[in-house]
């Protein structure tokens, strides 16, 4: 549903006679709910429950697809701002409940390391054949009535969704208000290392936003030709291998401490990113550089994960995600709103701050691992 709702992106809003102004406006009018209601979903889903949470993402993309169906104004609004709540869902919601689950089946640690690298694997796949779908849909001559194609694919993924989920899965009932409060201030907001992993998590957040908001904008300046549904393939791709290296580091012949193989990821993406944004490349150069920051963050995603589960509570984990997404988020309002409207930022300074924020999230994983040799991490899990 994410990737067949977002595939088209600009090229939905300038079919349907969108201007460049009423894009932005679209895309800030979905990007300032995040910074509150995206915030406070993560609480939500702890104490209601991830399940219920879950079903929520759900309905936001049935209810953006039939937006979308009816492709006027209000509904364009409406449409966007569902879809950025469902984004921020999708970074905490699946992931919290997989966790909570496999706690609950009680399975070993060593497996939950497995699945959080499959996870980015098969995320970036779906990814891929969402793509594959959505072309396929609007592939017949009568593009006007199969621009809505995909959102009706959608539509109907998300009622799958909603009966697979209501009927399979139970969960057992939520903490109080006032418990959550008080766990949340104990072992959240009192824990540096939690507050270290947070921003980390927040500056990859940005990175991976900027990134894809500037990628085609970067190879197709100065009027250059590209296929970028070719390139869209292969950034996924270079993720896929990213995360499928993430064992040999954790349990393979190359053993390194998650935060050790953090900053080395990190600085190279940062790397990356100062490249991109401030000397002039050949197509060929930009894709192998984007596919390399690409591998980076497929090694970077089920790390987080990893040092999550080793640091944060199960009952906690959606919450400290969701609070960790709003600095990025409201950053990336800022953007926007610099960028779309007065101008006053060009994308290279964008990547630029992008390119800073991994040197921060690789300092923040060097203060985590000098930290932990002297306050040794408590762990929430089986072993």
């Amino acid at each position: 549903m994410e990737g067949v709702q977002s595939v088209f992106g600009e090229y939905e809003m300038a079919y349907f006679g969108l201007s460049k102004e009423q894009m932005v406006t679209y895309l800030i009018i979905g990007c300032a709910p995040t910074i509150l209601v995206g915030t406070c979903l993560g609480m939500l889903s702890d104490l209601i429950g991830r399940k219920k949470v879950c079903l929520m993402f759900c309905v936001l993309h049935f209810s953006a697809a039939v937006c979308k169906m009816f492709f006027s104004h209000p509904s364009i609004s409406l449409a966007s701002v569902c879809l950025s709540l469902a984004s921020s869902i999708f970074l905490f919601g699946f992931e919290t409940w997989m966790v909570v689950e496999h706690d609950k089946l009680g399975h070993r640690l060593d497996s939950l390391n497995e699945m959080f690298w499959l996870m980015t694997f098969l995320e970036s796949a779906s990814l891929i054949g969402s793509q594959v779908l959505a072309n396929w849909l609007v592939s017949s001559n009568d593009v006007h009535k199969n621009m809505v194609s995909p959102s009706t694919a959608t539509a109907i993924l998300a009622l799958l969704c909603i009966i697979f989920i209501a009927r399979e899965w139970r969960e057992s009932p939520p903490v109080t208000f006032k418990e959550y409060r008080m766990s949340l201030k104990t072992h959240i907001f009192s824990d540096k290392r939690i507050l270290l992993l947070g921003w980390a998590q927040s500056c990859v957040q940005f990175a991976v936003a900027a990134f894809w908001i500037l990628w085609a904008p970067t190879i197709v300046a100065d009027g250059r030709e590209v296929h970028l549904g070719m390139i869209y393939p292969c950034l996924l791709g270079a993720r896929m291998l990213g995360s499928a290296i993430f064992p040999w580091f954790i349990n393979g012949p190359l053993p390194l401490r998650t935060e050790d193989c953090l900053v080395y990821a990190f600085t190279i993406a940062g790397i990356v990113l100062s490249i991109v944004a401030y000397d002039y490349q050949e197509i060929g150069i930009l894709v192998g550089l984007f596919c390399l920051f690409h591998a980076c963050i497929g090694l970077v995603l089920p790390s987080l994960a990893r040092l999550r589960t080793l640091y944060v509570p199960n009952e906690l984990r959606g919450g400290m995600i969701s609070l960790s997404l709003a600095p990025s988020n409201a950053a990336i309002l800022l953007c926007f709103i610099q960028r779309g409207y007065n101008g006053s930022i060009e994308n290279s300074t964008i990547i630029a701050f992008a390119a800073i924020a991994m040197f921060s999230a690789a300092g923040c994983m060097h203060l985590l691992k000098q930290s932990g040799k002297h306050s040794p991490h408590q762990n929430f899990h089986k072993q």
